[in-house]
């Protein structure tokens, strides 16, 4: 009877520790089963997007508000971002939305720049402004073949 204790106390441990190691496993891996509770979705459309990924940050003013959701080609053949802002962040409608390279590695993330209007995006709502990101391969052929 005593082994049978011991053995339940510990394959109560093994589980225990299972569900720990998987619960660091996805928070480490900023994974949140519960993320659309605490965000909202807006969307955007740029011509380019180039190195942007699902996961990227999306920052306003340094600050990470957010990330990106999904990335797919949408109407008129421009690509469609899909965006997780906090509940907290406000984004006005005429804010700009642009794709910029952080660090020496190249991250891309999504910058956002807010406009002068008084009116929020709601919840599913698109942000019409946006700048795609600058494609350093086209530019170095620009000037190397004299198109500059």
């Amino acid at each position: 009877m005593k082994k049978i204790n011991t053995d339940f106390i510990v394959g109560l441990f093994l589980l225990a520790g299972f569900g720990c190691f998987v619960y660091l496993s996805l928070q480490l891996g900023e994974f949140s089963m519960f993320s659309m509770e605490k965000n909202y979705t807006l969307t955007a459309d740029f011509n380019n997007v180039s190195g942007l990924k699902p996961g990227a940050g999306v920052e306003m003013s340094g600050v990470g508000v957010g990330q990106v959701f999904r990335i797919e080609l949408g109407d008129n053949d421009q690509a469609h971002v899909t965006l997780l802002v906090k509940r907290e962040v406000k984004i006005t409608e005429d804010a700009i939305a642009s794709i910029r390279t952080q660090g020496i590695i190249g991250d891309k993330y999504i910058r956002i720049s807010q406009g002068g209007m008084d009116d929020f995006l709601p919840d599913g709502g698109e942000l019409e402004e946006t700048e795609s990101a600058v494609d350093l391969e086209e530019l170095v052929s620009k000037y190397i073949f004299g198109k500059v």
